[in-house]
């Protein structure tokens, strides 16, 4: 298949080595050339325009911040006939709709897959993704998902199901994060030692692999960015705006979505997120 993978950030990236692997041709263009350029040693094109990446593809894979930088780039794309378009960028479900109809417009199948994993997980092909959309679109796509992810999850026939429920599961990791984080700036504040507190939930019912993972970088103060900061904020503020949309209330996303920026703020938003437990940290 030919493919084309439109943004190669920390998620993109690793995800077009991934295909290019599994033996399909891979173009791939980003918004600054130079990150996108050192996917050429892995056997992918990288073009210098989103047309010239997605001519001639099977299938236009979108991996891009949000809901906006989408747009942005599909408003006026060529998307060629007969394609699929796998929509696998977190962009909430007002975006997605505004994606369906572009998708619709242009009269190509659009297949709403957003990811669950970060870096790691999307180093090494092992992403859940979950899928939504016609089923011959789903099936045109199933070669890539295979190459970027260890299962796929499918919910249906209608794009939108997907994301959705992507942001269900923000919500969940969210909570987690932040109760982490403030759990260790407390554990720090008392004077006992964060790393025992690791090592006691670690194993248990109380201690998933992703909270000593994380909660070593909070405490060794190392953020290497797997996932953004800023990026989580955006999504704490996708979910919100999801429920506010529902008429219901979340106030303890809200309280996470405020700890979350107040870290950005105070100048980790390229961090990872685990630099949330710096807004705890502050006070």
């Amino acid at each position: 298949m030919r493919v084309a993978v439109l943004g190669t950030g920390i998620m993109g990236a690793p995800m077009a080595r991934s295909i290019a692997a599994a033996g399909h041709e891979v173009r791939a263009w980003n918004r600054t050339r130079e990150r996108a350029e050192p996917l050429a040693e892995h056997g992918v094109t990288v073009a210098d325009e989103p047309a010239e990446a997605v001519e001639g593809a099977d299938v236009v894979l979108t991996m891009l911040a949000d809901g906006d930088a989408v747009e942005a780039v599909v408003a006026d794309l060529p998307l060629p006939e007969g394609s699929v378009w796998a929509q696998m960028s977190t962009v909430g479900a007002e975006a997605l709709e505004r994606l369906v109809a572009r998708a619709e417009g242009a009269g190509v199948p659009i297949v709403d897959a957003p990811v669950l994993g970060t870096r790691a997980p999307a180093e090494q092909g092992q992403l859940t993704v979950i899928a939504a959309g016609p089923p011959q679109a789903r099936e045109r796509c199933a070669p890539v998902f295979d190459a970027v992810g260890s299962r796929t999850v499918v919910l249906g026939h209608e794009p939108g199901t997907a994301t959705r429920m992507k942001l269900v599961l923000n919500t969940w990791l969210l909570a987690l994060v932040e109760g982490l984080a403030e759990s260790i700036a407390l554990a720090e504040r008392l004077g006992v030692d964060p790393a025992k507190f690791i090592e006691i939930i670690d194993g248990g019912p109380l201690g998933p692999p992703y909270a000593k993972m994380k909660g070593t970088m909070m405490i060794e103060r190392s953020y290497e960015p797997s996932f953004s900061l800023a990026l989580a904020a955006k999504d704490a503020r996708l979910a919100l705006g999801a429920a506010e949309a529902q008429g219901l209330e979340l106030p303890a996303l809200r309280a996470i979505r405020a700890q979350l920026e107040k870290a950005v703020e105070l100048g980790h938003g390229d961090e990872d997120m685990a630099a949330a437990v710096e807004a705890g940290r502050a006070g």
